[in-house]
Order: C-alpha cells, then structure tokens, then sequence
C-alpha cells in the first residue's frame, strides 16, 4: 500500500552549485519525482564557516524545506553531511540523506590496495567524518586527508577551464603522484565538476563520485519503503536560491549542464 506522502518532492540543498551533481544524478534514475533544489548562494562557500554557524544554516534550511512539504531531505553537501546531520533530522523530515555513507561504501568497493584519499573543504576534513565512517567498514583501510579550500571557488566562479584550475589542482594533489593509493573521494559536490582536471592530475586513480552513489542510495531506500512517485509523467523542479538567482542559472547550465527556466529566491 503506498503512503499518502509519495507524491510529494523529494527536497535537496547545498551550499551553492555543487549540489546540482547530485540533483542531476537523482533526477537521471527518478525522472518521475518532483524536486526541491535550494542552493544557499549568499552564504558559499561552507568549507570556511564555523561549526555553529554551518549548524544554523542546516537548521534554516530544513525548517524552509519541511515547510514545502518534502516527503525526504538530501544534504548534497558534504560539510553540512559531517557536521549537521542531526540537524536536518531534528528540524526538518524524518528520512535524511547525507553524501559521506553512499561515498564511503562505492570507495570500499572500488579500492584495491586498500589506500584512500579524500578531498574536501577544511571543515569536513576537519571533522573526519569521511575517515571515521571508513574506518567502522573496514579498519584495515589507509585514509589520508586533504583539504581542498580553493576547489569550490574555482567552480563557483567559473574557473573550470583555465589554467590556474589544473595548477592550483596539481599544488592540492602532486604529492600522490606514483603513489599507491588507488582511490581518491571526492569529498565535496563541487568537486565532480572538476573531474577531468583532477583525472588529468593524478591519470591512474579511481575517482570517487558521492554524487552519483548517493542519487542510487536514494533509490533504493525509497523503492523499499514504497515511497517512489506513482505518477508517470516527468517531475517537475523547483528551484530557490538566496542570491545571485542570474548567475546560479547560467553557471547551472554551463558547468553542470542544468537548464532552468524560473528560480525563487528565499533569504533568511
């Protein structure tokens, strides 16, 4: 028997961009679902921002979300996913998403020597959330971590394709070179959008997408609880931004490929 909630949305939010990897990785195998997207573009970056306030924005951010009658949240962001999880839970819906467990189980999977690094912002590497949950897998594992805090504005400001992108990647990550680590997470939603740059950097290397795991750990949670849209035409998508909603939209279509038509905005 399906629950009364399985028409509603499916609510995902993130800092700024980075959170359209995981929209359009959900939106690809759920094309039926209706999403709420909310990037919180006057606030990014969230690497660089106390673990009190990453807390209050989490708060505010599900409070806004429960409120549009979301039937589940997905955190696409990977500071607000070691900090704040039981924020959103206590705030906003009962069924959380975070992008570090999907991440983590698609790494340990794919590694070989059993040697990982992960790359994020300063505040999840500082939290090590990413080696904590990989170490309760599997202890044997060898976790090294980097922070990255130059990757989410390179991609913000639309800095993909120049130079300075390859080497600023190369300052962050030359010194795995001809190493054996053989897996690297990338530990941020920002980051996909940066993958062919960090694949020219280190060319041997399994890259780690949360985005994409993620979007099929959704999945599969809501096919087992019965709680997939029935309807069988396309989902439609709300978007809702703090700030800047112009550039949102047009760097949405240029760096992720994501086409949208009207956004709101929503200050707190």
């Amino acid at each position: 028997m399906k629950n009364s909630i399985n028409e509603s949305p499916i609510g995902i939010f993130d800092s700024g961009l980075g959170g359209l990897t995981v929209y359009r990785e959900i939106r690809k195998i759920l094309p039926n679902e209706d999403i709420v997207y909310f990037g919180d573009t006057m606030r990014v970056p969230y690497g660089n921002k106390s673990p009190d306030n990453i807390r209050t924005f989490a708060k505010e951010i599900s409070i806004f979300l429960k409120g549009l009658g979301v039937k589940t949240i997905v955190v696409a962001c990977n500071t607000v996913s070691s900090i704040a999880l039981d924020v959103v839970r206590k705030f906003g819906v009962d069924t959380v998403f975070g992008v570090i467990e999907p991440g983590v189980k698609f790494a340990l999977k794919r590694t070989r020597t059993g040697k990982i690094i992960v790359i994020g912002t300063r505040a999840t590497v500082n939290s090590h959330a990413y080696k904590t949950k990989i170490m309760e897998e599997n202890s044997k594992i060898k976790v090294v971590e980097k922070a990255c805090p130059l990757f989410v504005p390179i991609v913000e400001e639309n800095f993909i394709r120049h130079k300075s992108a390859g080497l600023i990647v190369e300052e962050y990550l030359g010194e795995f070179k001809n190493t054996d680590y053989d897996s690297i997470i990338l530990g941020c939603t920002h980051y996909p959008l940066l993958k062919n740059v960090i694949k020219k950097a280190l060319p041997k290397i399994n890259i780690i997408d949360s985005s994409k795991a993620c979007a099929y750990f959704v999945k599969d949670f809501l096919y087992k609880k019965n709680m997939l849209s029935d309807k069988r035409k396309e989902g439609s998508t709300e978007f809702y931004v703090s700030d800047m909603p112009q550039n949102f939209k047009e760097l949405a279509y240029r760096l992720a490929g994501v086409k949208i038509c009207k956004i709101n905005i929503k200050r707190f």
